[in-house]
């Protein structure tokens, strides 16, 4: 035992020294550190004032209230070797009941000193060890991160039959936690249960918001599965955690689910609920189902805070709902709510989005005029929204309005601009651009290469293309494949599109992720045809999509209100052997409904029923979405009654 505590001080990694700044004091063979000041006369030591007490010649504990613990701490603190602690310690042996012992170690803060005064208590002090005793310690040594320390003095406890108590637990579990160190955490919980000491909510909380941090959400979903095992119930805080961590293991329909089972258990879904859940639904691009929690909000009359509208005018863009994102918008500050930044960033990118110059420019100016805080998003939105018109001089004029506002420009400020001279014909100017930006040391992203690459293969500068080419390969082994796929990650439409199309034609587009990446690129922006025709092509060359963009692809031709060729896709994908997820065939469904008839849904409802492979429940809630989309609600509630009962039995 004492072995493990050596090694895990001699890690403190802390300088000898023999200067009274730095006296190495040595307890039980464990080498610590402890400052110290100025020489200490030992008749500090003793009380001033206060005799001793004696009974048969030997000395008695005195009561609590007669000892001056605020002068013992301050003795304490200047003891700078194991002998002037011990000399110290002797004079109170007898003298401090252990409560007073276990005090006094509770208010000595310094981790070093509060293991030498223990050690003291059990080898030298006559004390008995004491759980409560030793579980300050611990907690002064895992504050001060010594894990390996800490977890031996754990065993220490138990060779010396002391038995660790729920607080022993807790403290440990909540240092690993706040470390990031969820294994070990997990560790000392499953210790915890073997020993029969039930863990509490908090500690369950803790352990699973670290899980979602660390983002291991099958381990946070199973402790949360857990609770009722072990009688206990989450609180709003934690429901909160859980519908994040459902949603980001995809699991959507749980994530909502929680709200029905919150109220269950008569806890009111709060902003903060509905929120976390929009946010979910949004970063995974589920638009209508966050629509859909949105009027459930405003149903139940839970009240939207800044968050929310925030969120919600980025849905009602990405929906084309512009006339509801504006009415929102100038609503906000009659209900309190201050629009800040990102609102007005999100109505930027809306207009943008939707190609509205004039409603963008009125509003920026707006902002300019009554002195509304601008960041690097909202130049950037406007420098791509003058793009639009190839209106590259009040592109220019944008980026010294921002330097004037102290506001710095970034790479993407650059490669937008850069990106727009190009568009524009205006190489010359690209290429000036990008050179000043090299020679002021400016760091160059891959994306800004890549567009000054595509600049100069348009403008028919083959050795400037060659040469920046041949430098992106020698820091990274950059193909045309690779290049358009990083155009696509960096949402540049353009650069992509004309690099793919110039890659296919010399039959250079080899590999199915450049097909789809292009194809979610068309989709993001909205471009369905253009999805559509790169699916085409990729059709051509005999490959065959991933599930994930059949899924895009259906939802294009249903954008693109072409339903019969979105059902002859659909069976063609069948047809051809591809294993499709239950997501395609539910996708197949919402599709069919988008056409208003639910003669055309119900067919395949019913077929997909039959299937053993299909997931009931989620075929059962698509359903019901749909129905509440169509407002037969009754019909929509009558579904959700019937998988409850479902999990009832």
């Amino acid at each position: 035992m004492r072995e493990i505590i050596d090694a895990a001080f001699s890690e403190a990694h802390i300088p000898p020294s023999t200067d009274r700044e730095g006296a190495k004091i040595s307890v039980l063979g464990r080498k610590i550190w402890c400052r110290s000041s100025s020489a200490v006369k030992r008749d500090i030591w003793v009380p001033q004032g206060k005799s001793l007490a004696y009974q048969d010649g030997q000395q008695v504990p005195q009561p609590d209230h007669l000892i001056d613990i605020d002068e013992l701490l301050i003795t304490l603190k200047g003891v700078s070797s194991e002998e002037e602690l011990y000399q110290l310690m002797a004079v109170w042996k007898g003298r401090l009941s252990l409560r007073l012992m276990v005090l006094v170690l509770n208010r000595e803060k310094d981790w070093q000193r509060a293991l030498a005064l223990h050690d003291w208590m059990i080898e030298k002090g006559g004390y008995r060890p004491s759980v409560f005793a030793y579980n300050i310690v611990l907690r002064n040594i895992l504050r001060a991160r010594r894990w390996n320390l800490g977890e031996g003095l754990v065993n220490e406890m138990q060779e010396r039959h002391v038995l660790p108590d729920k607080f022993t637990y807790s403290t440990l579990i909540s240092n690993f936690t706040r470390a990031g160190k969820f294994e070990h955490a997990l560790k000392w919980l499953r210790q915890m249960e073997q020993e029969g000491i039930a863990a509490d909510l908090i500690t369950y909380s803790t352990l699973i918001e670290l899980a979602r941090k660390v983002k291991d959400y099958s381990k946070a979903i199973s402790l949360f599965s857990k609770l009722n095992s072990v009688n206990l119930y989450a609180d709003l805080i934690l429901y909160n955690t859980m519908i994040d961590v459902f949603g980001n293991a995809k699991r959507f329909q749980e994530a909502k689910d929680l709200l029905r089972e919150m109220r269950e258990q008569n806890i009111t879904p709060d902003t903060v609920s509905y929120n976390t859940l929009l946010n979910v639904y949004v970063e995974n691009q589920n638009f209508l189902d966050a629509l859909s929690v949105f009027y459930e909000m405003k149903s139940v009359e839970c009240t939207a805070d800044l968050t929310t509208c925030n969120i919600m005018i980025d849905v009602y863009g990405k929906l084309d709902m512009i006339k509801e994102a504006e009415r929102l918008f100038w609503s906000m500050r009659k209900t309190g709510i201050l629009p800040n930044v990102v609102t007005y960033n999100n109505i930027l990118k809306m207009y943008r989005d939707a190609e509205l110059l004039g409603e963008a420019i009125h509003l920026f100016r707006l902002m300019q005029k009554n002195n509304i805080e601008q960041n690097a998003v909202t130049y950037n939105t406007m420098i791509e929204i003058h793009g639009q018109t190839l209106n590259y001089e009040k592109a220019t004029k944008l980026i010294q309005g921002m330097q004037e506002r102290g506001i710095e420009p970034n790479a993407i400020t650059y490669s937008t601009l850069i990106s727009i001279y190009g568009r524009a014909g205006k190489y010359e100017k690209a290429a000036r651009m990008f050179q000043k930006l090299r020679s002021s040391g400016a760091q160059i992203d891959e994306i800004l290469y890549q567009c000054m690459l595509v600049i100069y293969e348009r403008a028919g500068l083959v050795g400037h293309a060659n040469r920046l080419l041949l430098e992106l390969k020698q820091a990274n082994d950059v193909s045309r494949e690779r290049a358009i796929g990083i155009l696509a990650k960096a949402g540049k439409v353009e650069e992509a599109s004309w690099l793919f199309s110039k890659a296919f034609d010399a039959g250079k587009v080899k590999y199915i992720s450049t097909f789809e990446c292009m194809v979610g690129l068309f989709a993001r922006n909205k471009k369905y045809s253009n999805a559509i025709e790169v699916h085409e092509k990729l059709r051509q060359v005999g490959l065959f999509p991933s599930s994930e963009t059949v899924l895009t692809l259906l939802g294009a031709y249903g954008k693109l209100q072409l339903f019969q060729k979105a059902e002859a896709f659909y069976n063609e994908m069948q047809e051809g052997g591809c294993i499709l997820p239950d997501e395609v065939h539910f996708q197949m469904l919402n599709v069919y409904a988008a056409t208003g008839n639910l003669q055309t849904v119900m067919p395949l409802f019913e077929k997909l029923e039959m299937d053993k492979n299909i997931n009931k429940k989620e075929l059962s809630l698509t359903l019901a979405g749909i129905y509440e989309r169509l407002n037969r609600l009754d019909d929509a509630s009558h579904i959700i009654k019937r998988i409850d009962a479902r999990k009832k039995l």
